[in-house]
C-alpha cells in the first residue's frame, strides 16, 4: 500500500527550477568571456596538465569570438540570479525551512554515513529524514557559494567603482580566480547532483516535479514531513 506524501514545498520547486538553467547559461556565457584572456591551467613552471579550454574546445562549441555577446548574456543573468537565491533564502527564513537546511552538530557525522551508504559500505538503511548531512552541507554550501560568485563577479565587474570589494577580496587577479573556482564547483556539484539523482530513482526526482513522494504505508514520516491534503488520496495518478 502506497501514500502520497508532501516532500517539497511549491516555492522550493520553483526556485530549484529557475536557478538550474540561469545558472547553466550564466556558466556557458561565462565561458563566451573567460574565451578572451583563458589564462588558467593545471600544471607547474612551463609544464602544463590541464589547461582550461584548448582551442579546439572554443572551436567544437563555437565559444570563441564571443566576448559583447558573452558579457551581455552573463550581466542579465546576474540579476535573475541574484533575485532568485535573495527571494529563496528569505523564503527559507520566513517559512522555517532552513531548519531543515543548515546543517547541525551530527550533519558533519551523518554526511559520512551517506558516503558510506552510497559507497555500499554502509549496509543498514540510512535514518529517514528531509535532508540527510550531505544535503544539508551541500546546499548550504552552493548558498554560500552563490553570494561569493555574486560578490568576485561584482569586484571584476567594476574593479574601479568597487575597488574596495575588489582589495578585499584579494585585488583584481585573486577575485577573478576566485570567481573562476566557484564555477568549476559548480560543474562539480551539478555531475555529483545530478548522479546522485539517478541514483535515488524517479520517486525521487517526482517530488522536485510535483511536490509529493510515493511511501510505503508502514514506512515512518521523516521529520518535517506531513501527509497531502485530504483532497489528494494513494489512488489519485501521480
Amino acid at each position: 500500500m502506497k501514500r502520497l506524501v508532501e516532500k517539497h514545498p511549491l516555492a522550493i520547486r520553483w526556485f530549484h527550477w529557475i536557478n538550474f538553467p540561469v545558472l547553466a547559461l550564466m556558466i556557458w556565457s561565462g565561458l563566451w568571456i573567460y574565451w578572451a584572456n583563458d589564462v588558467y591551467r593545471l600544471g607547474w613552471g612551463r609544464t602544463t596538465l590541464l589547461k582550461f579550454f584548448p582551442q579546439s574546445f572554443y572551436a567544437a562549441f563555437d565559444v570563441d569570438h564571443k566576448l559583447a555577446q558573452g558579457m551581455s548574456w552573463h550581466f542579465v543573468l546576474m540579476w535573475v540570479f541574484a533575485l532568485n537565491g535573495l527571494l529563496y533564502v528569505l523564503y527559507t527564513a520566513v517559512s522555517g525551512e532552513w531548519r531543515y537546511l543548515l546543517p547541525g552538530r551530527h550533519s558533519l557525522a551523518g554526511a559520512w554515513q551517506t558516503v558510506l551508504h552510497d559507497l555500499g559500505i554502509r549496509k543498514e538503511p540510512l535514518p529517514p529524514q528531509k535532508f540527510n548531512g550531505a544535503q544539508q552541507l551541500a546546499y548550504t554550501a552552493v548558498v554560500l557559494m552563490g553570494a561569493g560568485s555574486l560578490l568576485t563577479g561584482l569586484a571584476i565587474y567594476k574593479p574601479t567603482q568597487l575597488a574596495w570589494l575588489t582589495t578585499l577580496l584579494g585585488g583584481y587577479e585573486w577575485a577573478r580566480a576566485e570567481h573562476f573556482t566557484l564555477t568549476i564547483s559548480y560543474v562539480l556539484f551539478f555531475l555529483v547532483h545530478i548522479a546522485q539523482v539517478v541514483r535515488a530513482g524517479w520517486n525521487n526526482f517526482r517530488a522536485m516535479v510535483a511536490g509529493f513522494e510515493l511511501q510505503d504505508e508502514a514506512a515512518p514520516l521523516p521529520p518535517g514531513e506531513q501527509l497531502p491534503p485530504p483532497a489528494v488520496s494513494a489512488s489519485s495518478p501521480s
